[in-house]
């Protein structure tokens, strides 16, 4: 079987100039670098030398039509070629053909990253922050912009929330965005916001105990409809309710505890607030993964368009990774599915059944 799929979603990509004499396109390219992340790569010279094995090329050749494996530098260049923005698109409509056509009642969760390697870097004024939506039940990123240092990210979220179609979704963030403005745009979107914000009263009550080896974390929701005390919510666009998380961490180290506090513009309950609250660390678990498995904190590149380009194309790998598990009910962890890959291409077959 062909999966070209992944190369044609790709193949419309815009390039920031013509580009000739290479003998793989940036589709190809695309491709090779998102297979060597589903293999667990964490950069262009590993993707390189892994593609230009014996075993490794003749899978390419059979699954992908890629006859030529590109050199390490050629690699560089066409990824340093790539337009972040068109390559955005194309990311978010091939996401688009994985999920379920209606997204309607899902968590969408916002926040940014900082690229830590590009804060010493000469060739950037400022560092790389990557702002990523994500479907939070699905644990997969749909889209992403990028700015220059975190103080840019309140901006670029509202841009983004007004790019994507949020319709019936439920939008969380954190206390950075909760801003009367990405309030506005959240509602302009047909969506609903649950954003951090420093408030607490009197509340319907919902708790959660979950155990984890010798940790047990509680965690209990508190929400009520009673805003009219609220100084100044008559400045946040539909707001309809206030809520609170409490929650309580308990290990041999001891015992500790934190609130967070929520606005929304959907009634909700203390067993949703919990959901949904809930639903926000899923953005900061893919940041997780995205050091953890791809060194992203140490990738040393100083093109700007390679950086970005890597980060969306790391995600796409994740999103593979995490629908294959759902799909197939593995308990297998990511960095050994990797791994399978990485011993043996034929595997990868496997993540990219539908």
């Amino acid at each position: 079987m062909m999966h070209n799929t992944i190369t044609e979603y790709f193949m419309n990509v815009e390039t920031t100039k013509e580009y000739n004499g290479y003998f793989c396109s940036v589709a190809e390219t695309i491709t090779i670098v998102i297979l060597g992340s589903i293999s667990g790569l964490k950069n262009v010279s590993q993707m390189h030398q892994w593609a230009t094995d014996d075993r490794v090329s003749e899978f390419f050749k059979e699954k992908f039509g890629i006859e030529n494996i590109p050199c390490y530098y050629w690699i560089l260049c066409l990824l340093k070629l790539v337009e972040p923005a068109s390559l955005n698109r194309c990311f978010h409509e091939w996401f688009r053909s994985m999920v379920p056509e209606s997204m309607e009642g899902m968590t969408i969760s916002l926040d940014g990253k900082t690229i830590r390697s590009t804060e010493k870097m000469a060739s950037y004024e400022s560092p790389l922050h990557v702002v990523s939506a994500q479907v939070s039940e699905l644990g997969m990123t749909f889209a992403q912009k990028s700015v220059d240092g975190k103080s840019n990210e309140i901006p670029a979220v509202q841009k983004l929330l007004e790019e994507l179609d949020i319709s019936g979704c439920i939008i969380v963030a954190d206390a950075l965005n909760c801003q009367k403005n990405t309030a506005k745009a959240i509602i302009a979107g047909g969506a609903d916001y649950v954003e951090d914000k420093e408030l607490l009263s009197a509340m319907d009550t919902a708790s959660r105990i979950e155990k984890s080896r010798d940790r047990i974390e509680k965690r209990s929701a508190y929400v009520t409809e009673e805003t009219g005390w609220l100084t100044g919510g008559e400045d946040w666009e539909c707001l309809w309710c206030i809520g609170a998380v409490h929650t309580e961490f308990e290990s041999p180290k001891g015992k500790t505890e934190e609130w967070h506090y929520y606005i929304s513009s959907r009634k909700l309950t203390a067993e949703e607030l919990l959901h949904h609250a809930r639903m926000e660390w899923s953005e900061e678990t893919m940041h997780w993964l995205l050091d953890v498995h791809f060194g992203e904190d140490y990738c040393r590149v100083e093109d700007r368009n390679i950086q970005q380009n890597l980060n969306m194309l790391r995600k796409a790998a994740l999103n593979l990774i995490k629908q294959y598990k759902e799909r197939a009910g593995s308990k297998r962890s990511m960095s050994k599915i990797m791994f399978d890959c990485l011993l043996n291409p034929y595997v990868i077959s496997e993540i990219l059944e539908n």
